[in-house]
This record gives C-alpha cells, sequence and structure tokens, in this order.
C-alpha cells in the first residue's frame, strides 16, 4: 500500500451522510456537487479497478489475491481469478493490479503484478479460460519478470498497457526509509523506476530498442524513468497518452509527476536527491537541473499518502471534463486539478471524505471510480447536479 495499513500518519476526516456507512458520501467543500456513490461492497481489501478494453465489466483487484468482476449491477460471487495461494500479503504486499492486454479480445491475455512467497515482485501472464469469460485459466501462469524486494514496502504495484502497446510496470525504491542504498538513482537497479517492455516478443518479452538506456552502459535497458520513491497508481490520459505518476513522499510532499505523450522517456523525477521540490538527500544542491519536478505537491496538512487518479475523460459529467483526479489515502481528500494557459496545474477539494483511499479506476468510457481499502467499497464519481446521468447499481458480494 502507499502507507502499512497499520502505519496512520494522519487522522481520517468527514463523515458518513447516510447511516450504515453505504450510502452517498457527498462533498464538504462549499459549492460541490460531486458525491460517491456505492457499486459494490464487502470486499476484502480492494486495491485497484480496471477495466477490459473490449467490454463494459469492472475488474477489481483484491490485495490478498483474488479479482472479482462487477458485471454492471453486482459483483459475481466466483472470482475471474484467485492466486491468493502465491500471494505473500499483506501491509504494502499484496496482489497488486492487474493490466488487460490490448488485444484481449483476440488472445486472451492479461497481466498481473504480486509480491511472491519470498516477498519479491513477480509480474506474470494469465489467460482467461475457453469456455468462460468470466473466468481466467488459473493454470495459465508465465512469469515473464521477478524482481528482489529488499524490503517489504514500496513495491509499486500499477501495471498500465501505454498507448503504444507496451506493458509499463512502476516500481518502488525498495523499501525503508529514504532509499538507503539510493536504487532510485541506480541505472543497474530496476526499483525506483518506470519500466517498459514488449510483451509480445521474446521468449517472456522484449525490450523496445526506443528506450532512453538501450545500449547504454550501466544501465538496466527495461527503464523509461528514475527517481520514482513509491509511485502509487499511475494512468495514461485515453485522449491525448500523457502519463501521470503519483509518487508517495517520505516525510514532508506528496506529489504528482506529469510525462507528455511526445516524450522519448529517461525523466529522472530526482527521489532520494528530492522530494518533491526540495532537497532531500544531499540536503542542499541537490539539482542540477536535469530533474523533472512535480506538476502538483502537497504537503502533511493535507495529507501523508498520495492516491494516483485519471485525468476525467468521460462524457456524463462536463464539469469534471479535463480534471486529473486524485486523492490522499491517509485524509481521504480527493482533488481535481486543471491546468491553466501557462500550464500550471492547480487542484481545487472535490470531495472531503472519511475514505482510506487506495485506488481510483476508470471504466470502458471514462468514467471513474475509488475504493475504500478498510471498509471494503468501490465508489463512482458522480455530480449530482447531473442527476439523469446513468450510473452502475449498488452490489454486495
Amino acid at each position: 500500500m502507499t502507507r502499512s495499513i497499520k502505519d496512520r500518519l494522519c487522522s481520517l476526516i468527514a463523515i458518513f451522510l447516510i447511516a450504515g456507512g453505504a450510502g452517498s458520501l457527498a462533498a464538504q467543500t462549499t459549492g460541490s456537487s460531486i458525491a460517491l456513490v456505492p457499486i459494490a461492497t464487502g470486499l476484502q481489501s480492494p486495491v485497484a479497478i480496471t477495466h477490459t478494453p473490449n467490454d463494459s465489466r469492472l475488474f477489481i483487484t483484491l490485495q490478498g489475491g483474488k479479482v472479482m468482476i462487477h458485471d454492471g449491477t453486482r459483483v459475481l460471487a466466483t472470482p475471474y481469478l484467485d492466486i491468493s495461494r502465491l500471494v505473500s500479503c499483506c501491509g504494502e504486499r499484496g496482489l497488486l493490479s492487474i493490466a488487460f492486454h490490448p488485444r484481449y479480445a483476440q488472445n486472451g491475455f492479461f497481466y498481473v503484478n504480486y509480491t511472491g512467497g519470498l516477498g519479491d515482485t513477480v509480474i506474470a501472464r494469465y489467460k482467461v479460460s475457453a469456455t468462460n469469460r468470466d473466468r481466467a485459466d488459473p493454470g495459465s501462469e508465465t512469469i515473464i519478470l521477478e524482481i528482489d524486494q529488499p524490503y517489504s514496502n514500496h513495491n509499486g504495484g500499477q501495471l498500465q498497457f501505454g498507448p503504444d502497446g507496451y506493458l509499463y510496470i512502476g516500481m518502488g525504491d525498495g523499501g525503508a526509509g529514504g532509499d538507503p542504498q539510493n536504487r532510485a538513482q541506480n541505472l543497474m537497479s530496476l526499483l525506483g523506476k518506470m519500466l517498459r517492455i514488449d510483451v509480445d516478443r521474446g521468449a517472456r518479452y522484449e525490450v523496445p530498442s526506443s528506450n532512453p538506456f538501450v545500449g547504454q552502459s550501466g544501465a538496466a535497458p527495461e527503464i523509461w524513468s528514475l527517481g520514482l520513491r513509491n509511485p502509487w497508481r499511475f494512468s495514461f490520459d485515453r485522449i491525448n497518452g500523457d502519463l501521470w505518476i503519483a509518487d508517495v513522499g517520505q516525510s514532508a510532499l506528496e506529489e504528482v509527476d506529469l510525462q507528455r505523450a511526445d516524450s522519448r522517456g529517461g525523466q529522472n523525477y530526482g527521489w532520494r536527491r528530492m522530494e518533491g521540490t526540495q532537497c532531500y538527500n544531499p540536503a542542499t544542491n541537490c539539482n542540477d537541473g536535469a530533474l523533472t519536478l512535480p506538476v502538483i505537491e502537497y504537503g502533511r496538512s493535507m495529507g501523508c499518502s498520495i492516491t494516483g487518479g485519471y485525468r476525467y475523460r468521460g462524457s456524463r459529467y462536463q464539469r469534471l471534463q479535463g480534471l486529473y483526479i486524485y486523492g490522499d489515502f491517509c485524509s481521504g481528500t480527493i482533488w481535481g486539478a486543471s491546468e491553466n494557459a501557462a500550464g500550471k496545474w492547480t487542484p481545487s477539494v472535490l470531495v472531503q471524505s472519511s475514505l482510506s483511499i487506495s485506488t481510483f479506476g476508470e471504466d470502458l468510457v471514462g468514467e471513474l471510480y475509488v475504493a475504500d481499502i478498510d471498509k471494503g467499497i468501490v465508489y463512482q464519481i458522480v455530480d449530482t447536479e447531473q442527476r439523469n446521468a446513468p450510473r452502475r447499481r449498488a452490489a454486495r458480494r
């Protein structure tokens, strides 16, 4: 997780507006009409929400090792995938995300990121059942990449296919505090990096020839960018292809990094030299001008562990159009950041909630969802001023 579940650094804020905890959560911000409407309850530690490239089902990853399907009206009783026996859980370990191949409708492939029995990161490919689209074949696992984890925290865990068709893998710095071995700046280590691989070539994968460190001595070719502490959720803008990365801070600042779609990779986001826009180690003269600074940051008065989201590109809620929507695990705050003509991003509070925000998710048509890991609820983000907009029905396992 972004922080160990037992390690609460911030108090949770606000209240449920409907008794029982499963009703709508409305914004506490003056003038806001954004609400969180539950679509699924009774889940055990949801940590990721995604969809296939070709249908409207939501796939909800549970930290203990299961993936559940929400079919539009309910959560199916039988898991799509159950690899609990393979997964080391919990704290910041577990089954952390799932990503469907862009040609899933043709090849049935999807990829998972989990911590195995020894606590190391495993990236594996599975295939859907040949006879039941709501079930994966549990015997179809092919491990494509394993990465040693020296500590139990900062595993990253997000998988996403980019607009280029390559698989992107967000890796934390390996854990402990302060990145003691400086792995995020070490180009020989895959930790503290964004990786990019081609899963359609090679026995397991190939490295795209356009990766920025291909052919460079002393650098792992899988690296796409570096200087990350614990990228807890990244996403691609479905309209323009920009890459948004939320990186959890050490003790002072949470940050959001933005890589434009025309980038050739190689960005250094600064950790551990910098935490956000401040020097960390060394304490002074940390930026030689080669670092890429965040477009958004916030301090401990506003939260303690960022959870990255998505730029809203749905069609139902025009007032949300173009906002980058993200939240904080500790404070429960959900922000929407907008860009001005000068390219500066300014966040505004959309919802002040009581959620322990573990993930955001996007469905096939770009509508957004958010999960509370402690309460086991997935909510849809709605604008109540557009009350006639259709939304999913609440479902309970």
